[in-house]
């Protein structure tokens, strides 16, 4: 028969065998899986992890589209220099968060990547069975996601795709490989948003900057002749990337969509916006440092959005970047 001190023993061995076990599978969920809020960092770029072959094949003309954090501990971003468009929207808090898409060109690596939202499930509809990497979504959001017609890949769905960085805290450490999704760009004809190039229209109004206000952000670009671009500032501070420098896109577009209440909320409670992305409504375009007034129209969520200006002229973008910023319709 086992004495008492025996008995004892054992007990103490197995509950330091079952934390031993427990902390492991806790730190492996931490380190594959999505953060809340919070947490600071440095400005540094992340660590490079040797990259995969893509998981799965992707669709003919099937581009990439990336959520990436935009708070400032999530500064500076890597790969929005390769982007194709970045759009800008509002997000819980009136803070903002961009999608980058990718179709001419694939970064080596792109982040920090955050969590969906409803309204981008519309807004990614216009493309053929994109690619979206995000880290994460509400749980009640997740069927629609999974309905979406599109190929969502999280860390969950495609653990060797994405890494943290080490030099920065949770949740603005996740980092994705877009070789691990799609094998090469899949080229400029999967870039289905309606958007046209060439020269620009007669008439505009010189501009040397346009600020977008959002209730706890805001965005400036200010036109520089000798990028032939728009220089990117957010909250007052230069936007700076750590793989391709400053972006200056050629083409910045303001669209004036309403901005509704969603059903979700964050884990703080604050309610989620929707932005429409359907519809009509004003836009002005930036370009060559004029603006130019205009309405864009996207009748259905399949259907690219068409912009043209004040006159029922043609509004061509200029060749290359544009950045696409949602504004709340007055």
């Amino acid at each position: 028969m086992a004495t008492v001190g025996t008995r004892r023993r054992a007990r103490t061995r197995r509950a330091a065998l079952t934390a031993t076990l427990l902390a492991g599978a806790l730190t492996a969920a931490l380190t594959a899986g999505c953060s809340g809020h919070g947490g600071g960092g440095t400005d540094r770029a992340p660590r490079h992890a040797p990259t995969p072959a893509p998981s799965r094949s992707a669709p003919a003309g099937s581009p990439l589209a990336v959520k990436i954090d935009n708070v400032r501990a999530a500064r500076p971003q890597t790969g929005l220099g390769a982007a194709d468009v970045v759009y800008v929207e509002q997000v819980e808090g009136g803070l903002s968060r961009l999608l980058a898409v990718y179709a001419t060109r694939l970064p080596k690596t792109v982040g920090p990547v955050r969590s969906v939202r409803e309204s981008d499930l519309e807004l990614l509809r216009q493309f053929t069975m994109p690619a979206l990497a995000y880290s994460g979504a509400q749980r009640a959001l997740l069927p629609l996601v999974d309905r979406a017609p599109l190929r969502a890949r999280s860390p969950e769905e495609a653990p060797d795709a994405y890494f943290r960085g080490t030099d920065r805290a949770a949740p603005h450490n996740l980092y994705l490989r877009p070789a691990a999704l799609l094998s090469a760009a899949p080229g400029e004809s999967a870039l289905t948003t309606g958007f046209r190039r060439g020269p620009a229209p007669s008439g505009g109004t010189p501009v040397s900057a346009r600020t977008v206000r959002y209730p706890a952000a805001r965005l400036t670009f200010t036109w520089s002749a000798e990028r032939g671009g728009w220089l990117v500032a957010m909250d007052g501070t230069p936007v700076q990337t750590t793989d391709s420098g400053r972006p200056a896109p050629p083409t910045v577009v303001v669209q004036h969509v309403k901005v509704r209440t969603s059903r979700y909320h964050d884990v703080l409670g604050s309610p989620t916006p929707y932005t429409e992305t359907t519809g009509s409504g004003r836009a002005e375009v930036l370009r060559d440092g004029r603006s130019f007034d205009g309405f864009w129209s996207r009748p259905t969520a399949t259907d690219g959005t068409a912009f043209t200006a004040a006159d029922g002229g043609g509004l061509d973008f200029a060749a290359g970047q544009v950045w696409v910023v949602f504004v709340p319709a007055p």
